[in-house]
C-alpha cells in the first residue's frame, strides 16, 4: 500500500475547530447516505463522480474532505492533491462526527 503523504488527513477535533470557522467541506459519500446525514455546508460530489465534476468541486484551503469513516474521503483527497488541490480528508467521517456529538443537517441541501 502506498504510503500517505504527511497531513493529508486531520483528526475530528482539528476538523472541528476549522469547521466552526467556516471550513469549507466537500462530502464524498454517496446520495443516500449524504440525505441521511452530513456535515452543515458540505457539498456533494460522491466519490466516483469527482474526477468528471471538477468544476464543482469547491474552493477551500484546505478543502476537508469528508466520507462516512475516512477511506473514501482518504483516496478523494490524495486524488485532490495530486491534481494540485489543497485537500485533507477528515479522519473518522461524518460517523465520528456524529459519534463526538457534531451538527449534523439532513436533506439534499448543503
Amino acid at each position: 500500500m502506498p504510503d500517505v503523504a504527511p497531513n493529508l488527513e486531520v483528526d475530528l477535533g482539528a476538523f472541528a475547530t476549522a469547521h466552526a470557522a467556516g471550513a469549507t467541506v466537500l462530502d464524498v459519500r454517496n446520495p443516500d447516505e449524504y440525505e441521511t446525514a452530513h456535515v452543515r455546508g458540505a457539498v456533494l460530489i460522491p466519490l466516483p463522480e469527482l474526477s468528471a465534476r471538477r468544476d464543482e468541486i469547491p474552493a477551500g484551503d484546505p478543502l476537508y474532505v469528508i466520507c462516512a469513516v475516512g477511506g473514501r474521503s482518504l483516496t478523494a483527497a490524495k486524488a485532490l492533491v495530486d491534481a494540485g488541490y489543497p485537500a485533507v480528508s477528515v479522519a473518522g467521517g461524518t460517523n465520528g462526527w456524529i459519534e463526538r456529538g457534531g451538527e449534523v443537517v439532513t436533506g439534499g441541501e448543503p
